[in-house]
């Protein structure tokens, strides 16, 4: 595939569910009001989705590696964009609710394969600089989907903003679909070369990932009941009977070669360490903010500006800084930017105090996910990089439910500011856990901890 052509698929999949997920936000008071829909219900409409997407995105993974990750891609999203624009004439919540459901499934479809294209259109030693523009552009999407919606909400109502990416999904779904198709992998079970799908794995990660997702989800509003410890207690289950079987089947959902890397384990890690440790102090922030100082929405916002800016000028900064310090010194150096943004926080007083460490927290944030990305794409093989796109998918999606339910458990407990000082020792663990990537890579091929060269498919396909 074209590398232009596969980074601006890459990034208009990941601006298109980026801008899905903050415009969301923004409608759903004034959706439940126009359908008469309880707060559960409403809930349910992000529930639903982030369930139906964190299930499946490793499973969309292999799918991609074995059938062509711009096949998937352009399948996913062409279906995300259709189902959105379903949402915007629902007759009623449970409508929305079901649909939101589907277009999980598409997100989780066409998210893998955005990592997957640009490691099969660019050699490993040019992915930093597209990897950075993906993320500049997920943080300037996550900056402008408020301002968008708000407006789109206040002027035409909550179904225009279920319009929004109609009309970019259906355009770069087709183009995808109408390129000159790519070389296939091989489609049958029994043909050389052909990943196995692994249908036992795959249904017990989503089972796990069902449970740990939703009791997270629901733990700050329940509480610790005996439903939620079932479902940890199931989601542990779940986890050792995964285990078991990858180890046993000869075609496992996640390579050994994949999930048994130190660097991308530690990647991964270090992806659900700072999601959790930013999202958990956006929560408490929120609280912070505004039940203890009094300040409105829009205050709030404007205090919180400086995190979307730093987050989109680190992006093409950590390009920089992989190529000369390598990616452990700049990601543990990044996980220790992020930890003191959330002290900062902690005790910030004033407008300046806020503002101060809402930059630190977008700049580290920032770099953290080109480095940490970077390294999981690299390290993957060719015909892995749709799980490896897959397992960075799901660590973004994991990370933040696991922030928000210990900050809500921890503000239930004592109080707003008392998650910010756990939250920045989670950034800390991940900045240790950074001591297994690797160094600077050679311009050949990547490796942990010293250089090494390996064999790479072509730049381009």
């Amino acid at each position: 595939m074209n590398p232009r052509l596969a980074l601006a698929a890459s990034v208009a999949g990941a601006v298109v569910v980026a801008l899905d997920g903050t415009v969301l936000t923004v409608a759903q008071p004034a959706l439940q009001r126009d359908l008469d829909a309880s707060y559960a219900a409403v809930q349910w409409t992000s529930t639903g989705y982030l369930i139906a997407v964190a299930g499946l995105l490793v499973f969309a993974g292999r799918l991609a590696d074995r059938y062509g990750h711009r096949w998937l891609f352009g399948i996913g999203l062409l279906g995300f964009g259709a189902v959105s624009a379903g949402i915007a004439v629902a007759p009623g919540v449970g409508w929305v609710i079901g649909l939101r459901v589907v277009q999980g499934v598409c997100g989780a479809l066409l998210q893998p394969a955005t990592l997957g294209m640009l490691r099969a259109a660019y050699p490993p030693e040019g992915l930093r600089t597209p990897l950075a523009v993906r993320t500049a552009a997920i943080g300037l999407a996550a900056a402008a989907g408020p301002v968008v919606g708000g407006a789109l909400v206040t002027g035409a109502g909550w179904r225009a903003v279920f319009l929004l990416n109609v009309v970019p999904a259906a355009v770069f779904g087709v183009l995808a679909l109408a390129r000159r198709a790519e070389p296939r992998r091989p489609e049958g079970r029994h043909q050389a070369g052909a990943p196995a799908l692994d249908l036992p794995g795959a249904l017990l990660l989503a089972a796990l990932l069902t449970c740990l997702v939703h009791t997270l989800v629901a733990l700050p509003a329940s509480g610790w009941t005996p439903a939620r410890l079932c479902g940890l207690a199931a989601a542990a289950g779940c986890a050792v009977a995964l285990v078991r079987h990858e180890r046993r089947t000869p075609g496992p959902l996640l390579p050994a070669a994949v999930v048994g890397a130190p660097a991308v384990a530690s990647a991964l890690g270090i992806l659900v360490a700072a999601s959790a440790a930013l999202h958990g102090t956006l929560f408490a922030c929120v609280y912070l903010l505004q039940r203890g100082l009094g300040l409105d929405a829009l205050h709030c916002a404007l205090l919180s500006l400086p995190l979307a800016v730093l987050m989109i000028a680190a992006a093409p900064c950590c390009a920089v800084l992989l190529r000369r310090a390598g990616a452990r010194r700049t990601t543990v150096t990044a996980m220790a930017v992020l930890a003191l943004g959330v002290l900062v926080l902690d005790r910030a007083a004033g407008a300046l105090g806020f503002g101060a460490g809402f930059a630190l927290l977008g700049a580290g944030f920032g770099t953290v996910m080109v480095a940490a990305t970077h390294v999981v794409v690299r390290e993957a093989e060719a015909s892995s990089a749709g799980v490896a796109g897959g397992l960075q998918q799901t660590a973004l999606n994991v990370g933040p439910v696991l922030g928000v339910a210990l900050a809500a458990t921890l503000t239930d407990a004592g109080g707003a500011r008392a998650p910010l000082p756990v939250l920045a020792g989670v950034a800390l663990v991940g900045a240790v856990a950074g001591r297994w990537l690797p160094g600077r890579f050679s311009g050949a091929g990547g490796g942990h901890g010293q250089e090494r060269v390996r064999a790479r498919v072509p730049a381009r396909r």
